[in-house]
């Protein structure tokens, strides 16, 4: 990735100026980012380890867990390091690398959200043929082919990013790189960079998003006109809650953030945002899922009896 830049580090000013508030703010997100790894690394080990819970369902669980973790750490330790650091520096590679493992997760946890949605719509809609269609095969196919797209979709941001000219202030706006807060210190002209961020992002944002409702929509339409019962109806899309919940606590300030002009946005906004579904939400799904989950709660209970034997 060469570049026509004079500028090699850029300056991250993180999430606030105020110094009082950096010694607080760093135990409260390693705090978050210890939730996070613990959580979801158990969630993650029980869906490998625990043949009760070797479904697709879980499977794919297990595929998101390992998302979160991932996600979290692309920004969290940098900005847990800059909390305790005069000098909050980073250098114009390992800024590019950091822009593309944030974009490579995020939209491959974004495609996985809607493979996890196609499951719940087979599986209710089509109980019987369940294992015949969701089998090993076809999970394993879904799984690479959202990694792959994924990392090929952030690989054209950072590249198309790597090659922007910067010869004035290395001050980013922000507490992690990202496309939007580079584009804004890049010289020259930066209209193809932001359609590919309007364009592509969006799809990527909006289209698993779309196949999302749309699962959903055929499960309680399905439901609806077969039972012509709502305590049905409730206790079908009631397997579906954790997962309901997990969408929108992740689509919701990523659209805000992306699929939104940029004229309308502030980089505080921006920043608040980005805390909400790049550290929040990760510690979230966990805990959605244990507490609404009996099989991932008797697992854990079983590998807590286990250790304690």
């Amino acid at each position: 990735m060469l570049n026509q830049t004079s500028v090699t580090e850029f300056l991250l000013l993180g999430v606030t100026d105020i110094q009082e508030l950096q010694p607080f703010l760093f135990v409260v997100f390693l705090t978050i980012y210890f939730a996070n790894v613990s959580g979801n690394g158990a969630i993650l080990m029980i869906a490998i380890f625990d043949p009760r819970l070797h479904s697709p369902m879980y499977f794919f669980l297990g595929n998101l867990s390992c998302l979160d973790i991932c996600y979290s750490t692309v920004t969290l330790p940098k900005m847990l390091e800059n909390f305790l650091s005069t000098h909050k520096a980073v250098s114009f590679s390992g800024c590019i690398s950091q822009l593309h493992f944030f974009h490579f997760l995020g939209s491959t946890e974004s495609m996985l959200l809607a493979v996890m949605a196609f499951d719940r719509f087979v599986a209710i809609c089509k109980p019987l043929h369940y294992t015949v269609i969701m089998n090993h095969q076809l999970c394993t196919q879904m799984v690479v082919a959202v990694w792959i797209t994924g990392f090929f979709h952030a690989l054209l941001h950072s590249t198309m990013t790597s090659y922007l000219n910067f010869c004035g202030s290395n001050h980013i706006h922000h507490f992690f790189c990202d496309v939007k807060p580079l584009l804004k210190l890049a010289c020259g002209n930066t209209e193809l960079n932001q359609w590919l961020l309007n364009t592509v992002t969006g799809t990527i944002a909006m289209g698993p998003f779309f196949l999302t409702l749309l699962s959903y929509f055929y499960i309680i339409a399905y439901l609806f006109f077969k039972t012509h019962s709502c305590s049905m109806l409730h206790k079908a899309l009631s397997t579906c809650a954790s997962h309901i919940m997990v969408v929108i606590l992740f689509y919701v300030p990523v659209l805000l953030t992306y699929v939104r002009p940029t004229s309308e946005s502030s980089m505080d906004q921006d920043r608040i945002i980005a805390i909400m579904y790049s550290v929040v939400t990760p510690v979230l799904n966990p805990l959605i899922y244990t507490l609404r989950n009996k099989e991932v709660k008797g697992a854990l209970g079983r590998v807590i009896r286990r250790n304690l034997t």
